[in-house]
């Protein structure tokens, strides 16, 4: 099975180009991003990277097109730490 991990930061990088997305919700999302990429420990990058979206899921000024992807990208990643 492939790694789905870079499918993911694809779908973060679209979150980030999308300006009907506030800044605040984006730097999580940027947050997020990082900690995928960056983390040597994939337990450890998948947890920072839920923590950083979760705490976001429900930002009353997050759109609903948003918050959807927010949460099926929590979902892939909560998968993966299984």
């Amino acid at each position: 099975m492939s790694d789905p991990i870079p499918n993911i930061v694809s779908a973060l990088d679209m979150m980030l180009e999308d300006n009907s997305i506030p800044r605040n919700v984006r730097a999580s999302i940027q947050k997020a991003r990082t900690r995928l990429t960056k983390s040597d420990d994939k337990e450890v990058a998948l947890s920072g990277a839920v923590y950083a979206l979760e705490e976001i899921s429900n930002d009353i000024n997050i759109p609903m097109h948003a918050r959807t992807m927010v949460w099926n990208i929590i979902s892939e990643l909560e998968g993966m730490k299984q």
